[in-house]
């Protein structure tokens, strides 16, 4: 049975029985918990917390999911992946563990002719939690499982949780025994590759806290109603009911691994090793391209970094194989055509995914050049040092500067003879992650606990927003959040957090700037300043009471910021435009990879592994949108379903949460994209765009930034000003700047060559007068002195040679000082007879540096360095004349 032939009939199972089927969520979500999206439950996850309600009471779903913790698994075992499809079904408040058993029991003993996968039931064994009767006892009564294929485990292998804080619940696993030629006999506890787990039915009752439950911690609480989520692994069942041996050989990865041996000329099964290799590159290229479908790019940090990785590995594993040409492109092409029927955004999105494994694999055979330099240093260093382990901050250098993946470094330092701490290594990637969802988990919560909201939320439900037709409106108060706990009331200058029932305001989100603005009630006005939806679907107001004393369930009348809300719209439609005149100029990798809409300026993140946007493109670009804008087209935003929206081509930006119901924006003919932002009627009211640069944010990301309306009309203005100012200047007419200008800064660089060439031949004139001027310091002539002020590093020099040249035929040391502002560079140089004496300009430098506040090495014939303590330069003299002297006693 073909995987895409499993998927319908999970789905057509479910839907029978009365569920509502939801697309799969974008691996890529607002939850700064979260770098990818790995579990089937994590777009449902409001809805178990009660945080908002469901729209529905049971739903199934194929999830696209990303699991990184298993990397190092992959390859080696029968059922890792980093990407993979989880199906599942979701009851809120509905059926719990009976009907969950039920339902996954005629899913996969019903047979194919009645839209069942076929398992022998025979073959089937269960696990439940270790103190879990109830689920014990209805396998039995519903399934009909004897008591002997029903084995109880802990915590650790019967309790979900999602690894964080949040919900859980104990669970019952399903296995099929593949049969003893794979294993041991006694079910999952003895051998799980024998025994290949297929289902899980998580019971989700509990809510955990910091330490989970998996462990023996208790539940921090209890979820509002009991639920289900289940979770089915498509590609276990696929390589089951497929007959392979293990989940790469099935028909959506064996393509990839079948491509390898031809790109590589190695065979898959000859070598265990070789196997492995061809696995990794299977399952790593094929997550890969779902993640940059998704929209993330390579990077150094987060998403970017996990898919750097990956790509990576993949280009290391195909070199191991044997294969010397560039295989990325080749690779996500197969992955294309192999996933396409499921995932129909891999085929549009493919140009992009090429662009960018293009770009990152030409990068990596330039890191493994650079990267391989600098851990030669980091070995040569420890062995210098003695030691036998490279330092963890070194590692992650090579990681964060140079992209250098830490396997690779384990790898590289294995064969040099040597370890890695990786243990401090990670921990400085733990830092680096933890700052990250730090900052954005207090910026979207404003740093308090969520508990107060979820209050508010269940007490009033959803916040109405009003903003698309209306700038102010009357309301209600339902919530007030001072300090992160519910008050009833909040007095003149307080910092306070409004939840109203309806509100114009419109919240941050889409790259568009919140809203600002006032709310006026009877007797107190509060200053809004931000609105945040630190829960879904519940606007968050911020602000200070300005005066009088605001008051819960008090009537008021929100009023945003006329001007502001129409500068920032003005912004966001003109990213619109920019994105579509990216897109028509360099094609559909061009796709938006972030953006900010502030008012009267945006700034556009697009992917373009090509590399920097040529000047003329820009400018075509800005020329095209100014063009729409003369046109006055129409901005017409609409809802419609997910379904008629890809049918209309309408563009979905990575990371957006879409639901059944998605709103669109068309301007004119010339955009049309999924956007929940505001915008103006017409393109008209823009007035002006005006690009203002462009410039690299990142490995294969873009960012342009542009003015919107007056501010860009006030930008030219300057501009006109200044023109005026430099024509008037040169006499010359503005067309005739660039020339004239140029030709100024030519005869300014050749003035200052002259000036050089003149200053230099002063400074060397004076070595004779210098070398005279050599006192005798116990038989070794010393030259010790100030040179004048601004004599460059080269001047000196040589000046220090020519000065050394004269003493010959007797031991000397010359000292050269040159004072630039309040710094200095100094030289020291020593001849012949003075390093026979034991005299080395190196040694010299390091017992007088410290007097200038200075440091510095070099050879024993000659040495400089420099320092900030130009006011030491007698006492710097002084050392020196005293180490010489003994050097001459």
């Amino acid at each position: 049975m073909q995987t895409h032939e499993i998927r319908r009939r999970f789905l057509a199972h479910f839907e029978n029985a009365g569920h509502t089927p939801v697309p799969s969520a974008s691996l890529i979500l607002d939850d700064p918990t979260l770098l990818f999206v790995n579990a089937g439950m994590v777009q449902f996850k409001p809805y178990f917390l009660g945080d908002a309600p469901a729209p529905y009471r049971t739903a199934t779903s194929i999830q696209k999911c990303v699991r990184t913790g298993d990397i190092e698994n992959v390859g080696h075992t029968t059922r890792h992946n980093t990407f993979f499809q989880m199906a599942g079904n979701f009851s809120f408040g509905d059926y719990f563990k009976e009907g969950a058993i039920r339902h996954a029991w005629s899913l996969i003993t019903g047979s194919l002719d009645d839209g069942g996968y076929g398992f022998d039931p025979e073959r089937i064994w269960v696990t439940v939690y270790e103190n879990d009767d109830e689920a014990e006892r209805l396998w039995q009564e519903v399934a009909g499982l004897p008591l002997e294929r029903i084995q109880r485990r802990d915590g650790r292998d019967n309790y979900w949780d999602m690894g964080i804080p949040g919900p859980g619940g104990p669970c019952s696993e399903i296995y099929y025994d593949r049969g003893p030629e794979h294993g041991l006999e006694g079910g999952p506890v003895a051998d799980e590759d024998r025994y290949v787990e297929i289902w899980n039915l998580v019971f989700m009752q509990d809510v955990r806290g910091a330490d989970s439950p998996k462990y023996g911690a208790a539940p921090v609480g209890e979820l509002p109603q009991k639920n289900i989520d289940t979770g089915l692994g498509v590609e276990r069942v696929a390589f089951l009911l497929q007959g392979v041996d293990n989940v790469y050989e099935t028909d959506l990865l064996r393509p990839v691994i079948d491509r390898t041996q031809e790109l590589t000329g190695r065979r898959y099964g000859a070598d265990p090793a070789d196997d492995v290799r061809f696995r990794v590159i299977a399952d790593h290229v094929r997550t890969a391209a779902m993640v940059i479908g998704d929209g993330v790019t390579p990077g150094n940090e987060g998403r970017g970094y996990v898919l750097r990785r990956l790509l990576r590995r993949v280009v290391r594993n195909a070199r191991i194989l044997g294969c010397t040409e560039p295989v990325l492109v080749d690779l996500v092409g197969v992955v294309r055509d192999a996933m396409g029927p499921s995932y129909p955004e891999l085929v549009t999105a493919y140009e992009r995914i090429a662009a960018v494994v293009r770009a990152e694999e030409e990068t990596f055979l330039a890191t493994l050049a650079t990267g391989s330099k600098i851990f030669e240093n980091a070995v040569a260093d420890t062995r210098a040092g003695g030691g036998t382990t490279i330092p963890g901050a070194s590692a992650f250098a090579l990681h964060d500067t140079y992209g250098f993946p830490i396997d690779l470094t384990l790898e590289m330092a294995a064969e040099a003879g040597l370890q890695v701490d990786e243990g401090a290594f990670r921990s400085l990637m733990d830092e680096q992650r933890a700052r990250a969802q730090a900052d954005a988990k207090a910026r979207k919560t404003g740093g308090g606990d969520a508990h107060a909201y979820r209050e508010v939320l269940e007490r009033s439900g959803l916040t109405e927003f009003l903003g698309y037709e209306l700038l102010h409106a009357d309301a209600t108060i339902v919530g007030l959040i001072a300090d992160g706990e519910s008050v009833f009331s909040a007095g003149e200058g307080r910092r306070v957090e409004v939840i109203l029932d309806r509100t114009p305001f419109y919240a941050e989100g889409g790259g568009q700037q919140a809203d600002t603005g006032r709310i006026v009630g009877d007797g107190f006005v509060i200053e809004v300043d931000d609105v945040q939806t630190p829960v879904p679907g519940l606007e968050v107001h911020r602000g200070r009471v300005v005066s009088g004393e605001a008051v819960r369930d008090a009537t008021v009348q929100p009023e945003v910021d006329v001007e502001r809300r129409h500068a920032i719209s003005r912004s966001h439609t003109a990213t619109h435009l920019v994105h579509a005149g990216m897109r028509r100029a360099l094609g559909d990798a061009a796709a938006q990879a972030g953006s900010l809409n502030a008012p009267g300026r945006l700034r556009f993140d697009f992917t373009s592994p090509g590399g920097a946007v040529p000047a003329t493109v820009l400018a075509d670009v800005e020329d095209e949108v100014n063009s729409v804008l003369l046109g006055d087209d129409e901005v017409r935003p609409y809802v419609t379903s997910m379904d008629e929206a890809r049918k209309l081509g309408a563009i979905a930006l990575f990371g957006e949460r879409y639901g059944d119901s998605v709103r669109i924006v068309d301007i004119g003919d010339y955009s049309r994209e999924l956007c929940g932002g505001t915008h103006v009627g017409r393109t008209g009211q823009l007035g002006l765009v005006k690009l203002l640069s462009e410039g690299s944010v990142g490995s294969g990301v873009r960012r342009v930034e542009a003015l919107v309306g007056i501010d860009a009309f006030r930008y030219l203005a300057r501009e006109h000003v200044l023109v005026n100012q430099l024509a008037e200047q040169f006499r010359a007419q503005p067309e005739e700047l660039p020339e004239r200008i140029s030709g100024v800064v030519d005869r300014l660089r050749a003035a200052e060559k002259e000036l050089e060439t003149i200053r230099a031949r002063e400074v060397l004139s004076s070595a004779g007068s210098l070398a005279d001027s050599a006192e005798d310091v116990g038989g070794i002539a010393l030259v010790a002195a100030r040179t004048p002020d601004g004599v460059g590093g080269r001047d000196l020099r040589s000046l220090a040679g020519d000065v050394r040249g004269r003493l010959q035929g007797r031991p000397g040391v010359v000292a050269l000082f040159a004072p630039d502002g309040d710094k200095l560079s100094f030289v020291v140089a020593t001849t012949e007879g003075a390093r026979d004496r034991g005299l080395a300009a190196g040694d010299l430098v390091k017992a007088f540096a410290p007097a200038v506040n200075g440091r510095g090495g070099g050879k024993p014939d000659l040495a400089q360095g420099g320092g900030s303590g130009v006011a030491g330069i007698d006492d710097a003299v002084a050392a020196l004349r005293a180490e010489v002297a003994r050097a001459g006693g």
